[in-house]
């Protein structure tokens, strides 16, 4: 392991790298085993050269981001890992944010916030990066990035660099086309509008306090773990289907809002997997709905 990382920081150097790193260091809901190697670029220079590298040596590579909305598998992730966190430089030109995709979501919209712009008050409780947020078209409250979304810089897997519109991104409902292609977000535009400081201000202290509300920030979770299926509300069919509360290994269904799976004893991601597939099975067949996850589940198992 000692030749492989020396090689690797040789072929990469001045990009930041650890190798055999936990990946629950990272993971909001601290579940996930080792990555054989940690990228850490800081530029989009420094991610083609990482993405290039590893496809040169046949090295598999995924991209995360905060590591929010995701279950990293107890078996780790071979290969590279990206990680675009120090990837995190915002640009205003006008009434577009030019933002890197590393960029925390919450510090964004209140970023907007001092610049007195509007639309992403809807982002100031959510959790993640600004790459992940376009990879799911992340949104609450009513508000959704395709709302916002102008246009996306994105690396191809050969490392071809492209421009994608809105139409390209193909949004949906916690989708967009990225889900199905391997590419890299490197930065985005969002389209804001002029707006009155304090009421903006007042919406994102009404959002924030509502989500202080009813959602169990006070333990390590992935967040919201369901898409919510059309015509129904997912915490409540949990609530109705009499799990809230009910737990596996580490991993229970919040008290607080259902729609959540926390970590309340060293929780294991195969707990995580385990507790969200009885929620499936147990709704399917109380209500026959389907419920699908939001929540990205990725690595090997032990």
């Amino acid at each position: 392991m000692i030749d492989i990382f020396e090689i690797i920081e040789e072929k990469l150097s001045g990009i930041k790298i650890e190798m055999s790193e936990s990946l629950k260091n990272f993971a909001f809901a601290k579940v996930g085993g080792i990555a054989d190697v940690l990228v850490f670029p800081k530029t989009i220079d420094e991610v083609k050269r990482a993405v290039i590298y590893a496809n040169d040596q046949d090295i598999p590579w995924i991209v995360l981001g905060n590591v929010s909305n995701v279950i990293v598998r107890d078996g780790g992730i071979r290969g590279m890992v990206i990680m675009l966190s120090e990837m995190n430089s915002v640009r205003l030109d006008g009434y577009v944010l030019e933002v890197e995709a590393g960029k925390d979501l919450i510090e964004l919209s209140y970023l907007a916030l001092t610049e007195s712009l509007a639309g992403l008050e809807f982002a100031c409780g959510i959790p993640g990066s600004v790459g992940g947020a376009v990879f799911m078209n992340a949104g609450a409250y009513g508000g959704e990035i395709s709302h916002v979304f102008a246009s996306a810089q994105v690396l191809l897997q050969n490392g071809e660099v492209e421009t994608w519109n809105k139409m390209q991104m193909n949004f949906g409902y916690r989708y967009s086309v990225l889900q199905n292609r391997k590419a890299i977000i490197l930065s985005v535009k969002f389209e804001l509008s002029p707006g009155d400081s304090q009421v903006i201000e007042a919406q994102i202290n009404k959002l924030t306090h509502l989500r202080e509300l009813k959602q169990p920030l006070e333990y390590p979770s992935c967040g919201s773990v369901f898409k919510r299926p059309v015509g129904f509300f997912t915490g409540q069919l949990i609530q109705n289907a009499n799990l809230q509360g009910f737990q596996i290994g580490g991993a229970q269904i919040s008290q607080k809002h259902a729609g959540f799976i926390i970590n309340v004893d060293s929780a294991t991601a195969k707990d995580y997997e385990e507790l969200i597939s009885h929620i499936i099975k147990v709704v399917k067949e109380k209500f026959n709905v389907e419920l699908r996850s939001e929540v990205q589940i990725i690595g090997e198992s032990l």
